[in-house]
């Protein structure tokens, strides 16, 4: 099976790039540790191994958003929108999009889900395709370089540290936001100040 695979791709060079741009449909984290394996294996051109993923994993991921998106126009998912635990979930999807999509890039079994909520409560489509692209590119970066670094079974073990990942992360993000919003009120007059201080309460 494995040989009569390579050869097809030394017949047709460009198979191995068109496959690892379906596969990602089939199973995200599966795609990227193979293309991170064959460019480590030389099996193709890592640049464009790299494209060839990204893309793959981008159109994978936008697809999901928009199953949501299509979800919220039936009746029943109307009325299953205004109750008021989804709204709660609602707000914490759209409040919380970008450091909620770096957390899930990295912990297999919450991406559908997400991706799928973030169509269904309508997320900002552009803010949601970047942090999709953004969280890509850093998952697909971190895999390249573990197995082009340290082969296979370090690649493979990455899998293990992927959350942890996630959490710092985060946690970054988080800080960047807190340093923002702490600058943004140091620059406000005390009488808006105040005033957004009257209005959140």
């Amino acid at each position: 099976m494995l040989e009569s695979l390579l050869s097809f791709f030394e017949v047709y060079p460009w198979g191995i790039y068109v496959c690892f741009l379906i596969l990602p449909f089939v199973q995200e984290d599966a795609a990227v540790i193979g293309a991170a394996a064959a460019s480590a294996h030389g099996l193709g051109e890592p640049a464009l191994l790299v494209i060839s993923i990204l893309a793959g994993l981008t159109a994978s991921d936008l697809w999901k958003y928009w199953a949501g998106r299509a979800a919220i126009s039936h009746q029943w998912a109307k009325k299953y929108a205004a109750k008021p635990s989804v709204k709660r979930a609602r707000d914490g999807v759209v409040n919380h999009l970008a450091s909620s999509l770096m957390v899930v890039r990295f912990v297999p079994g919450t991406r559908i889900p997400f991706y799928v909520a973030a169509g269904f409560f309508k997320a900002p489509f552009p803010k949601f395709s970047f942090y999709v692209m953004l969280s890509a590119f850093v998952y697909v970066a971190i895999t390249f370089v573990l197995f082009h670094a340290f082969g296979e079974i370090a690649g493979e073990r990455a899998k293990a540290i992927l959350p942890i990942i996630a959490v710092t992360l985060v946690v970054v993000l988080i800080g960047v936001q807190y340093v923002r919003r702490k600058r943004a009120n140091a620059n406000m007059d005390p009488e808006e100040a105040e005033e957004k201080g009257a209005s959140s309460n």
